[in-house]
């Protein structure tokens, strides 16, 4: 199978870049994910190897922060059942979970790579995050914009 790429967000002060790094294995359980269409990304087209932009998004200076990749298939989200996480779901069912998980492995912390910088890219003005009342954690990504960005992320040297 060929290798998908995918936008990720998340509040930094929730899951950062650093605390990604940070965790054993650089490696982070993607929890709370509370919407349909993000859910099924997880569940249906994810994949292990799949590369992932580690954006920081409700802060403020959103942006791309980092490279990752899926570091395991879809599993059940165990926040959905704890009456005290605020992912708390109370109209799901062990018997019948509605929301999942992958683990989210980070490979580099980049330099912020902000939205007015994204948009200045001809070549970036079909993303999904870029788009008018987007509001999705988690976006599929062109080949093309994975490479691009990941190109001016790389370090210079």
């Amino acid at each position: 199978m060929a290798r998908s790429y995918w936008l990720m967000k998340s509040e930094p002060a929730e899951c950062s870049i650093d605390d990604a790094l940070a965790a054993p294995h650089a490696t982070v359980p993607w929890t709370g994910v509370r919407n349909y269409q993000a859910r099924n990304f997880m569940r249906d087209a994810m994949r292990v190897g799949d590369g992932v932009l580690f954006h920081h998004s409700g802060c403020a200076e959103p942006g791309i922060a980092g490279v990752a990749e899926v570091a395991s298939g879809p599993r059940v989200d165990p926040t959905q059942f704890d009456p005290a996480s605020p992912y708390f779901d109370p109209k799901s069912r062990p018997d019948a979970p509605r929301w999942v998980l992958v683990d989210v492995r980070a490979l580099r912390k980049t330099r912020l790579l902000t939205m007015a910088e994204m948009r200045a890219h001809p070549e970036l003005a079909e993303m999904v995050v870029l788009r008018r009342g987007n509001r999705l954690s988690i976006t599929p990504l062109t080949e093309a914009e994975w490479r691009l960005v990941t190109e001016v992320l790389r370090p210079a040297g």
